[in-house]
């Protein structure tokens, strides 16, 4: 049965990755070209600086893929394969979770167990490390960025898991809907503590020393030796628009792995149909 389940979310998630990648492609994906260029100006910009000032500039590298093939295929299949892993990811969630949440049904329970994935998985993270295009973060702090953001996750996981848990056990003293609500209240309390725990990119030792007291790695205004801005910082609306839409395409990826896995998992667990019309006795011969 398991396996079963399993497929049918590899099989969502590869749907839901579809859908969510044409959403990427039409919304996000400008966004990244428009990063991109900013990059390569405030390169450019940072080479004419050097050269000025008799410093070596480093020669560009040639790109091993086009951008098209990086905005196509590249993005496409990336999101595709990410969906089929979160997919059995939300599958194994869902048989764990069978059999132990009452009487929902088998559309309800995937519907319930993909929005937890979507705020477990993704949103909560995103408050404390929201996604970024590029042209933002700097090579340097890569290990630890990844580190703090799977740590994020972790945590965001183990206490919507551990939500749940304390749910249920006040659930015969407070009732369904007080015990939802302290359980909740739980959650917010515990994340935000490890949300205040947790450093910002910006507090990193390498940026510290680098760049000073900042909150983020978004680049700052480019300045020449005397303090004149030679080229601007990341525009505020890309990055905005950026993280608008990641969050939107995340938001679908998860919604449709629900939808898809809800009536294929009540196939599997529900194969007669409960609304079938049963038929009906012969009536008892009447008495001679």
């Amino acid at each position: 049965m398991e396996k079963k389940l399993i497929l049918r979310g590899v099989l969502a998630g590869a749907v839901a990755g579809l859908l969510a990648f044409a959403f990427a492609r039409i919304f996000a994906e400008p966004q990244i070209a428009k990063a991109i260029d900013y990059e390569s100006g405030r390169d450019a910009a940072q080479n004419a600086l050097d050269k000025a000032a008799g410093l070596p500039v480093e020669a560009a590298g040639s790109e091993l893929f086009s951008r098209t093939i990086q905005a196509n295929l590249g993005i496409g299949v990336g999101i595709v394969f990410f969906g089929m892993a979160m997919g059995a990811l939300f599958a194994v969630a869902y048989a764990v979770c069978l059999g132990r949440t009452g009487g929902l049904r088998a559309r309800t329970l995937a519907l319930l167990v993909a929005g937890g994935g979507f705020l477990g998985m993704y949103l909560v993270p995103f408050l404390k490390y929201p996604a970024n295009p590029p042209a933002i973060g700097h090579e340097e702090t890569i290990e630890q960025r990844s580190a703090l953001y799977l740590t994020m996750v972790v945590c965001s996981i183990a206490l919507l898991a551990g939500a749940v848990w304390l749910g249920k056990r006040l659930q015969a003293r407070f009732g369904n809907w007080n015990a939802t609500l302290l359980a909740v209240a739980a959650f917010v309390v515990a994340i935000g503590i490890v949300m205040l725990l947790l450093p910002q990119y910006g507090d990193l030792g390498y940026n510290r020393d680098n760049y000073g007291n900042q909150a983020t790695e978004t680049p700052l205004p480019l300045t020449d030796a005397k303090g004149t801005i030679v080229y601007p910082g990341f525009p505020a609306d890309v990055l905005f628009a950026f993280r608008f839409y990641s969050v939107g395409a995340q938001l679908i990826l998860w919604a449709a792995i629900g939808l898809v896995f809800a009536p294929l998992a009540e196939r599997l667990l529900q194969p007669a149909r409960q609304d079938a019309p049963a038929t009906s006795p012969k009536p008892d011969p009447l008495p001679a």
